[in-house]
């Protein structure tokens, strides 16, 4: 490819609204355009980024023995009636009707469909195992997509499902896939950890996600060096603590002016954030639900939306706190309640046990202290709902978590029959008796893992591609093409890189050499030969974006030389 002839339309300044390291990079690279929130179009250097990308995932799904297939965008309503997920996946589900008033939505995943396929051609134990993928469009009608690639609302995404007779044999199938997609993200550069997971709307037995680990990935992942367990935070159990050894004090009423928050509160009454008792206010499908929480916690809403067993919550107003309760934000408490207000109490687990409490009064500036249990208050239900933090015990050994930001790029699910039992997806075994199939599923973000390349591989310059994912393998960068050598020099090395298959792309633009540099650095393809002065002497500089590393070699070795550099990337990666 001639520089002069692509279209690589980059930018001096990122958009106003991008704050991810991959947004700012792929737009001011040319990879993508934004159309609308959480929607991007692949311009040419995106689109090859993402088909190497995508021939990586398709090499390795075919070497596991999976089979590609093509689905379709529009599922039918009546598919996803048949396990309740018409209903049950919420506001994210993109729906619509055709002319004729039917129910269809675009396609988030498509368990309900593969499943469908498969009870209409799968009918004896002979037909199975077998492994299905394909490579597709998504939609997602996310509440808040951001990050650019990181959370869009339509996507590139890998989904395989597998089929098996019974359980080991499903569990076989899940750890041959969770292998695959240990090789795929080896093989594009990124460093990740497999952790548990929750099984979320999917459902079923097991589930695993792999992270990348990134600042401004949304996943949080804790981790124990311990003994090696590793799991999304949000699935991390927190039990109750020990009931404290204290003696009960006194309950009091005290004045705390404009103490809106747990720290301005602790410090006007030199105490600590976890004798206080925080109570927010949700409200929970319009009805008002108080989440009580010990002052050092926070509340892990996808804990809070699994107890909920809905998603449309959200924390009130402060017009919906003083209508509901009559007072203002950081004056919520159970004591004073107005009765039948709230419909309902939720305890987390780190208020059990704690005594002398500072609890609101439901009264603006005003607290009790020395609140206790069962004088005071009567418990409700506790359940886990806090988020996790570092140096919490870790649920296997005890031992200290710590936590690290990433971003999800890939998720297997052990299904068990959790798809086949209610849409009737069965086979017949050898004793001619029917069985539920047993099943598996599993993604990978294929547009999410172009942004966490550049999410763990970029400097102040621009993006540092893998050589194997790079839209470009290899530059060739005159510096001044009005000079006949230079020129003469380039065009070779150029024409020899072509006739030996390498990806390359020559910078033939009449440009000054630093903007060509900005523009290569920005655009961060792994290697590119400088033809500079000593072209007349016989020799170009290679330059390695990822160490910054310069060497002159003789021209007639340079392409020699770029094979044996890009080799030991490729193996560091």
């Amino acid at each position: 490819m001639r520089w002069s002839r692509a279209f690589i339309p980059t930018l001096k300044e990122a958009p106003a609204d991008a704050v991810s390291p991959s947004h700012k990079l792929l737009v001011r690279g040319g990879f993508i355009r934004q159309v609308a929130a959480g929607i991007y179009e692949f311009l040419p250097l995106g689109l090859k980024v993402l088909k190497k990308i995508e021939n990586i995932v398709r090499e390795e799904m075919n070497k596991a023995g999976a089979q590609e297939v093509l689905l379709t965008v529009l599922n039918p309503r009546e598919l996803w009636e048949e396990t309740g997920r018409w209903a049950l996946y919420g506001e994210e589900l993109f729906k619509l009707k055709d002319r004729h008033g039917r129910d269809f939505c675009l396609g988030p995943t498509h368990e309900e469909e593969i499943t469908d396929l498969v009870r209409k051609e799968v009918k004896s134990y002979k037909d199975l195992p077998l492994i299905l993928y394909q490579i597709q469009t998504k939609f997602r009608d996310e509440k808040r997509p951001r990050f650019g690639l990181i959370r869009a609302r339509e996507f590139l995404m890998k989904d395989a499902y597998s089929f098996d007779t019974n359980y080991e044999d499903a569990k076989k199938s899940y750890e041959l896939m969770g292998q695959s997609y240990e090789r795929i993200f080896r093989r594009i550069g990124l460093k990740f950890l497999r952790v548990l997971a929750d099984t979320g709307q999917i459902g079923g037995k097991k589930s695993e996600e792999f992270v990348a680990l990134t600042l401004y990935g949304e996943a949080k992942v804790a981790y124990c060096e311990s003994c090696g367990y590793s799991a999304n935070a949000e699935i991390v159990p927190l039990s109750k603590p020990p009931v404290e050894e204290e003696e009960e004090k006194s309950l009091q009423k005290v004045e705390t002016p404009n103490t809106r928050t747990i720290e301005e509160l602790a410090k006007f009454l030199k105490t600590r954030p976890e004798k206080i008792m925080k109570s927010l206010l949700y409200l929970v499908e319009g009805k008002p639900v108080l989440v009580l929480i010990r002052g050092d916690r926070e509340v892990d809403e996808n804990k809070l939306e699994r107890l909920l067993g809905t998603d449309n919550f959200r924390l009130a107003t402060d017009e919906e706190i003083k209508a509901i309760l009559g007072t203002e934000r950081g004056f919520v408490g159970i004591l004073n309640l107005p009765p039948n207000r709230v419909e309902r109490l939720i305890w987390d687990n780190s208020l059990y046990g704690v005594k002398n409490l500072v609890v609101a009064s439901n009264e603006t500036h005003y607290h009790y202290i020395n609140a206790n249990p069962e004088r005071d208050f009567e418990y409700g239900e506790f359940y886990d709902l806090a988020e996790v933090k570092n140096g919490d015990p870790c649920p296997k050994c005890g031992k200290p978590l710590k936590l690290s930001r990433g971003l999800e790029i890939g998720h297997i699910f052990l299904l068990g029959t959790r798809y086949s039992e209610p849409m009737n997806a069965y086979f017949v075994d050898k004793n001619g008796k029917e069985k539920p199939i047993v099943m598996g599923c599993y993604g990978i973000g294929v547009s999410r893992l172009m942004a966490a390349i550049v999410e763990q591989s970029y400097d102040e310059n621009g993006i540092i591609w893998y050589p194997n994912v790079a839209p470009f393998e290899l530059e060739i960068l005159p510096l001044n093409m009005s000079d006949e050598t230079q020129k003469q020099v380039a065009e070779k090395l150029y024409n020899q890189a072509l006739e030996r298959g390498i990806d390359v792309i020559i910078d033939d633009r009449d440009e000054r050499a630093g903007f060509k540099f900005k523009d290569a650095d920005l655009i961060g393809i792994p290697i590119r030969i400088v033809v500079g002065r000593k072209a007349k002497d016989g020799l170009v500089e290679i330059q390695i974006r990822k160490t910054g590393e310069k060497i002159d070699v003789p021209v007639d070795s340079a392409l020699d030389k770029f094979e044996e550099i890009k080799e030991k990337l490729l193996k560091e990666t």
